[in-house]
């Protein structure tokens, strides 16, 4: 039996963070709902990060992308392997191994 849970939605998310922003505790609502109250200090200081008020880590939008950045680097460093491993076999293959000076 897994004993990590779904995470919580956006929409959630929102609606805690509201709450500490109209006086709330995270420690309050945090014996009020399941989350625990540092998760809630970190979506609030994540919604304030993205709003602009602090600059002292990355957006959502900024941390998605390095994500998409970093998949598609892993992706093309896997390509690059695959194809510098088949063209070594294809030059031991035929025992033509191109000069420097070729162009390829």
């Amino acid at each position: 039996m897994s004993k990590t849970r779904a995470p919580y939605t956006p929409e959630f998310r929102r609606q805690i963070t509201e709450l500490v922003r109209a006086g709330r505790s995270p420690d309050e609502l945090a014996k009020e709902f399941e989350p625990t109250a540092q998760s809630i200090r970190n979506w609030v200081t994540q919604a304030d990060r993205d709003a602009g008020s602090r600059s002292d880590g990355l957006s959502s939008t900024e941390r998605d992308e390095l994500s998409r950045l970093r998949r598609e680097n892993r992706q093309l460093r896997l390509e690059r392997d695959i194809l510098s491993k088949a063209a070594a076999w294809f030059a031991r293959e035929t025992n033509a191994i191109p000069s420097k000076d070729s162009g390829s």
